[in-house]
């Protein structure tokens, strides 16, 4: 992994890096958009840029990857580089984008480091750089090797054979393959990406989870219609697909992606979720209860009243099939026969062994992780899905 002598000059000047890391990401993205606008318009999500929590997590990855090379020098991140690689992949980046990132990364870093990038630095730091670029081209191309496309060429057309409005600011999508040929399979938890073209021209892209069991001919997937905060702008795909797409219409859907798959193998599974983090829990239900499964399954969710509860009819009926299914909801504004409030686990029995997966904004997924260790599950066995940019690592 990393050479001695550049573990030495990494460790040295992680702090620098890491204390000016958020501001090299912000000239980073200025310079490569300036010199790449395609870029913004037709891959990068223009809403994360606004918010800033895009500079945020790549901020946080860098910090990541070079922290554990130093502390770790055998080893490398793979549990992170497989989430990276899988929303790569799904996006259809190429190999060669990450000479074009390394161009422009480091003469941010040049620019706001200035003299302290001695040809020392600069060298240990374009090490680092290599190996997570050439780690993740290499996982990338086994993903899609695995899907059995060239490299980048993700995309299919998709018709979209009904819509159904689930709840005020959800809508679900059933779609088959415009071409007539197999849907591609997937895992129970994995996501596609879907391109729209906007008014302007740009191709916006965005990953939702598909929610049914994976098998046979078509796929769906749910969209909470994203509204802005704080000057950030409403979500641009999720309301070009509210306000236009229909049944007939049609959409380019990437291959399926993810690396929070089921892992169904006996061992007690707890599936937890808030908001619209149900839709990957709901493939997991369909799966189970497709395949009869007949060990402990305990479902929790938090939403803010039962009629902002997306697919709940779903998660009911789907957990009521299964002989070892409970689920216990917990409705911020009440909700007849649930609980009221934010989530606790406290009285929520978890088995010893659980398997635990999360999938919600980052406070109720950092909660339930602490509350489940709290519990006696192992870390290993708490496996989590951000929607957008990871910024767990980023608050680490």
């Amino acid at each position: 992994m990393l050479t001695e002598s550049s573990a030495v000059v990494v460790r040295a000047t992680l702090p620098a890096v890491g204390a000016a890391i958020e501001e090299i990401t912000g000239l980073f993205y200025e310079k490569l958009f300036a010199a790449h606008p395609e870029l913004l318009r037709d891959l990068f999500n223009r809403g994360n840029q606004a918010a800033g929590s895009q500079r945020q997590a790549l901020a946080g990855s860098i910090a990541a990857f070079a922290t554990y090379l130093v502390d770790h020098p055998d080893e490398r991140p793979d549990v992170m580089l497989d989430r990276i690689a899988h929303k790569h992949a799904s996006l259809g980046v190429l190999p060669e984008q990450y000479p074009v990132v390394h161009e422009h990364l480091f003469a941010a870093i040049a620019e706001v480091l200035g003299d302290a990038v001695t040809p020392e630095v600069a060298q240990a730091w374009d090490e680092v750089y290599w190996l997570m670029a050439n780690a993740l081209i290499a996982i990338e191309k086994r993903l899609f090797a695995e899907q059995g496309v060239v490299a980048g060429d993700v995309w299919r057309e998709w018709e979209v054979v009904s819509r159904t409005d689930d709840t005020a600011d959800v809508a679900s999508f059933l779609l088959r393959p415009a071409d007539g040929r197999p849907a591609p399979a997937f895992r129970a938890g994995q996501y596609v990406s879907v391109q729209v073209e906007l008014a302007d021209g740009a191709r916006q892209i965005r990953q939702y989870s598909l929610t049914g069991a994976p098998s046979g001919t078509t796929r769906s997937f749910a969209v909470k219609r994203v509204l802005g905060a704080e000057g950030t702008p409403d979500g641009e795909v999720s309301r070009h697909l509210h306000a236009h797409v229909r049944a007939g219409d049609r959409l380019r859907v990437s291959a399926p992606y993810g690396d929070l798959v089921l892992e169904a193998d006996g061992a007690p599974l707890l599936l937890a979720s808030a908001g619209i983090g149900c839709t990957p829990m709901l493939a997991m239900l369909d799966e189970l209860a497709g395949t009869g499964h007949e060990g402990p399954v305990t479902v929790v969710h938090a939403d803010r009243s039962p009629e902002t509860h997306a697919l709940r009819a779903d998660h009911e009926s789907l957990t009521a099939k299964l002989a070892g299914g409970a689920a216990h909801f917990w409705y911020e504004q009440g909700g007849a026969g649930h609980r009221t409030g934010l989530m606790d686990l406290t009285d929520v029995t978890v088995a010893p062994g659980t398997r635990a997966y999360l999938c919600g904004p980052l406070p109720f997924m950092r909660a339930a992780r602490a509350q489940l260790l709290g519990k006696g599950v192992a870390a290993a066995d708490i496996h989590y899905e951000v929607f957008g940019p990871d910024l767990w690592l980023a608050a680490a």
